[in-house]
């Protein structure tokens, strides 16, 4: 057993508190290293002895724009390259810690981690503004610390200065890419194979994005990638009732039999059953029938399995739309960010707003 009889041989305090999350300074004979005793006295740990020698960086003093501190603590959000801090956000910019990442814009939450996920301040230095009466809420002044406000809804001032709390424009980021034929939609592929994420340029990987659904090898078109697991999760279900949209070149001409099957529902040969699907003749031209075709499942391959069942060879597989965004001009093998007015048809069209 250790010196302190009450924590098993090796283990180490939680320098942490609970309820906030910050760390709490530590008390005297407290540290990582020894407590050996020396002929000056107790020796100190090297950390506390760093910390006897400069201000901890991660000082709980307030945002200056809202307090007497000399900066905003580490991850608010802003830019302070080349020694000047810009208040502004920059755009398309990965989350800046794990607790903003997962807030939930339409979420109540409590006044002080509001302000700690703005950048503001800690929670206990936001507690400690909240108690002088320097923070307001939609116009009144809040001095209990237990009140809670919706994110995207609120309006928060701090000695009199709004608070940017629209967490999902400073958090997430989304991408539109064009994916080309032989290009993987996966993070990683062990074969070795050009991923959707290979297409991205440097400065749209330092988020951590994922594809939202799939295209397979041989298909092409629209891609939407994003982090943002909530928006991800309402595009790819069925009950949101987004469709995609594909024009499909066939070899030969397209029966009016297999039109109306596809058109009615249909039953795989490996008996998944398939709602109606909407299908429009674009052109028949040089032996070839172009289609175009709305899906509101999204199953596997699930174009080439009924083109399969309905002996329909495909050429080519393009999608050009997904809910209501459009592939536009943008060229094959490109990406580019979502601008807020995409964002924002996507999210309401996903109830999100």
């Amino acid at each position: 057993m250790s010196r302190n009889s009450d924590k098993p041989a090796g283990a180490r305090k939680n320098y942490r508190d609970q309820e906030s999350g910050d760390r709490r300074a530590r008390r005297d004979g407290e540290g990582s290293g020894s407590s050996r005793q020396t002929q000056d006295g107790p020796s100190q740990s090297r950390r506390n002895a760093r910390t006897d020698s400069r201000p901890d960086s991660r000082s709980d003093s307030p945002d200056p724009r809202f307090g007497k501190a000399e900066r905003p603590p580490r991850g608010s959000g802003g830019d302070n390259r080349g020694g000047q801090w810009n208040d502004k956000p920059r755009q398309h910019q990965p989350p800046q810690s794990q607790e903003a990442a997962y807030a939930d814009p339409a979420e109540p939450v409590r006044l002080n981690k509001a302000l700690a996920l703005a950048g503001i301040c800690s929670r206990r230095a936001a507690d400690e503004l909240i108690a002088q009466g320097a923070v307001g809420v939609n116009g009144q002044t809040v001095t209990t610390a237990g009140v809670k406000v919706v994110l995207n809804k609120d309006v928060v001032t701090v000695n009199g200065v709004t608070v940017n709390l629209n967490m999902s424009r400073q958090t997430y980021t989304y991408v539109m890419a064009n994916k080309p034929v032989r290009v993987v939609t996966t993070v990683k592929d062990p074969q070795g194979r050009t991923t959707i994420l290979d297409l991205l340029p440097p400065e749209m990987k330092k988020a951590r994005l994922f594809p939202v659904g799939r295209l397979d090898f041989f298909s092409e078109g629209l891609i939407l990638l994003t982090d943002d697991g909530d928006l991800t999760y309402r595009l790819t279900h069925p009950k949101w009732h987004l469709p995609k949209v594909y024009r499909v070149r066939i070899r030969g001409a397209v029966a009016d039999s297999a039109l109306r099957t596809m058109r009615s529902g249909m039953t795989l040969a490996e008996g998944e059953e398939l709602a109606p699907v909407k299908v429009n003749v674009l052109r028949e031209e040089n032996g070839v029938t172009t289609l175009e075709m709305h899906l509101m499942q999204g199953i596997n391959r699930q174009i080439r399995r009924m083109c399969r069942d309905l002996d329909l060879t495909i050429l080519s597989l393009k999608r050009f739309r997904h809910g209501p965004l459009d592939l536009g001009n943008l060229d094959k093998g490109k990406a580019r960010f979502l601008d807020e007015n995409e964002v924002s048809l996507l999210r309401r069209a996903t109830g999100l707003e």
